[in-house]
């Protein structure tokens, strides 16, 4: 399929293979622009993985603000950048720079994500913002209220979602492929920083950090090693543990396949955890109701060394999946006819085990993960993973999971549209929670 395609044909070759994404009228209604006018972006976070994502925003558009908590980092990007004007707090950035400034990058830790971001759209800012989406459940869908309210281009990056071979996948499921799916299995080889452990003793604040500043909207602590710049995943006030670090790339997948939004209930089994620093390892189920285009099925996901049976594999008619030892990553999906199996973390490349398809799809190409932002900023198709359709959806299903691990043992009934666990009130405090003074949703 062109890249080029019209509104009316990736509607319609989107309806054909069924790919999991909803373009409502709105989602059309964005101004256009110039497609030769380049794009102005100030990019918060620009160290890790901030560093590739402010890359890709130089190739594509003009970086004119770059804004980071550390003051080494910052001067970094600011050799590579520097026509960008410097920030340490990205509120300062956005409101003396807001004129200049088309769109932002955000790619800080998990609890700034919906601070920074529905800042910046609130000011009719385009947004990318890096995986989970958010921190909480609640502002996953704050999120992408505001982008449709605004009429913002958006996108998540879960970059395995622009791959052929992740979307070819996905339709050849819908068109039944499968047959009737009733498990999906998802396991991964984090965490690969500590869990499942006490607080790290207080320090002094390294003199390029400033502490106040990357806590944001978080609980005040004193800074000890252990939390920046990487190891912050592990802790219930920064990250989102195992789950969110990697579920937005390896549900994608199967959530583009089966639409995997909304489940009924969930329940996980952990190492145990004090409430400070998410468990070592989990096991989490997910039932998710029937829906127009298939029946009711569930999902597990598994962390920290936790596997599916090998069981699942055996039997298949290509015998190098009669695996010895299952992988430390991937993901399985079952059906009566057949079971898809992809190794590793993005959902591309998979085996069919049981033999492969006899019927072909049709998908609609991307040109390329932050070219469908750059696209949709100028009046094109929406990116696949933007924030009301997709990316906040699929947030709000691996979110839901941390839920049950804060819950650990306890089967929580969920009522998606009213983001309320029926039978759990004790647990509405991760649905949504509180923020220091000075930041709000």
């Amino acid at each position: 399929m062109n890249v080029n395609t019209t509104r009316r044909e990736f509607l319609k070759t989107a309806a054909l293979t069924g790919i999991g994404v909803v373009l409502t009228e709105e989602s059309w209604a964005w101004p256009s622009r110039s497609p030769n006018e380049r794009v102005a972006f100030g990019c918060i976070g620009v160290g890790g993985k901030g560093d590739s994502d402010t890359a890709d925003a130089a190739r594509l558009g003009d970086v004119v603000a770059i804004c980071d908590v550390d003051e080494n980092t910052l001067s970094s990007a600011a050799a590579k950048y520097p026509q960008a004007k410097k920030f340490t707090d990205y509120r300062k950035m956005l409101e003396e720079m807001g004129k200049s400034i088309d769109a932002v990058t955000v790619s800080t830790p998990d609890h700034h994500h919906a601070h920074a971001a529905s800042l910046a759209m609130k000011m009719g800012k385009h947004c990318f913002c890096q995986k989970p989406l958010t921190h909480s459940i609640w502002e996953a869908r704050r999120l992408g209220e505001i982008a449709k309210e605004k009429k913002l281009a958006t996108q998540m990056g879960n970059q395995g979602t622009a791959g052929s071979s992740l979307r070819q996948q996905a339709a050849l499921v819908r068109a039944g492929a499968l047959g009737t799916v009733k498990e999906v299995h998802v396991w991964s080889n984090r965490p690969i920083w500590p869990q499942g452990v006490e607080r790290p003793a207080p320090a002094p604040v390294p003199p390029q950090l400033n502490w106040d500043l990357w806590l944001g909207p978080a609980p005040e602590r004193p800074y000890a090693p252990g939390y920046h710049n990487f190891a912050w995943r592990g802790w219930w006030d920064f990250g989102t543990g195992a789950l969110g670090d990697m579920a937005c790339h390896q549900v994608n997948m199967p959530f583009m396949a089966l639409d995997l939004r909304d489940p009924v209930s969930v329940v996980a089994k952990t190492s145990g955890h004090n409430k400070d620093s998410y468990p070592k390892w989990s096991e989490i189920l997910f039932q998710f109701p029937a829906n127009k285009n298939r029946p009711a099925l569930s999902m597990t996901w598994y962390d920290g060394g936790q596997l599916p049976p090998r069981s699942l594999f055996t039997g298949g008619k290509f015998i190098d999946l009669v695996i010895d030892k299952v992988p430390d990553s991937g993901c399985l999906i079952i059906g009566d006819k057949n079971r898809l199996y992809t190794t590793g973390d993005y959902g591309g490349g998979g085996r069919w085990i049981d033999g492969d398809p006899t019927i072909t799809v049709t998908f609609p190409e991307s040109p390329g993960h932050f070219e469908e932002f750059i696209r949709a900023i100028k009046g094109g198709e929406p990116a696949m993973s933007n924030f009301p359709n997709y990316s906040g959806p699929l947030t709000e299903t691996i979110l839901l999971g941390n839920l049950a691990v804060w819950a650990d043992g306890k089967k929580i009934e969920w009522d998606a549209k009213k983001l309320r666990p029926k039978n759990a009130p004790e647990v509405a405090h991760i649905v949504r929670g509180k923020y220091r003074s000075g930041y709000s949703i």
